[in-house]
């Protein structure tokens, strides 16, 4: 099997940061905010139910996401830039898929050399001071079911991978994608269980020899 599309979870997936917790933690909102991710993450809550209720605890402003942005750069996951590259040199179209934060994901996109339009995130409103004013409510990414409809838009009739790590990925199943999941951050039992592939170890390099060599 030969894919055309390649779609990227960013958190737990392309950086080892879990974006809005690192948010929350700086904000002094950890515990509730975590508990919140991790039960979407889990498949036992659905996504919009936690969505807004985690940004209004963090209320994260310009400064806050412009550091979050480097921070997804600095802890990168091992050997993303070589598996994006190669997989790029290889005439993949590659996408990221977030429920994260888009404009704190566009500097690493850019890193990777994938193109702002190929960045499909949420994107956060400020007022002219950079103060949190709420987010893009009508994004698919801010729901349950939101990558299957972004991975449906995107496949048409190529073959579609998807790689992350959470139960929101898993979801590109329905929009026929090939579910890799990778467990090198954080393993999710359900994950581990439903994926079509599952990957361990702290590097994504075994992520592209399943792609380019056994798939």
């Amino acid at each position: 099997m030969s894919f055309d599309v390649i779609c990227f979870d960013c958190d737990s997936t392309l950086s080892t940061v879990e974006g809005i917790d690192e948010l929350a933690r700086k904000s002094g909102a950890f515990d509730q905010v975590a508990a919140l991710t991790n039960q979407a993450m889990n498949g036992e809550i659905a996504l919009q139910e936690v969505y807004g209720k985690r940004l209004q605890l963090i209320k994260p402003d310009k400064q806050a996401i412009d550091w979050l942005a480097q921070l997804y750069i600095m802890q990168m996951v091992d050997d993303v830039d070589t598996v994006i590259s190669r997989l790029q040199q290889a005439g993949k179209d590659i996408h990221i898929i977030s429920g994260g934060i888009r404009q704190a994901i566009l500097p690493l996109a850019e890193k990777l050399n994938i193109p702002a339009a190929k960045v499909h995130a949420v994107n956060i409103v400020f007022d002219d001071e950079g103060r949190y004013q709420g987010f893009d409510t009508q994004s698919p990414l801010a729901r349950s079911g939101g990558k299957a409809e972004i991975c449906k838009q995107l496949s048409a009739d190529k073959k579609t991978a998807m790689i992350g790590d959470g139960n929101t990925d898993l979801e590109a199943k329905h929009a026929g994608a090939v579910v890799i999941g990778f467990g090198g951050v954080a393993a999710r039992e359900r994950v581990k269980q439903e994926a079509d592939y599952f990957v361990d170890g702290p590097s994504l390099r075994p992520v592209l020899d399943l792609l380019m060599n056994k798939l």
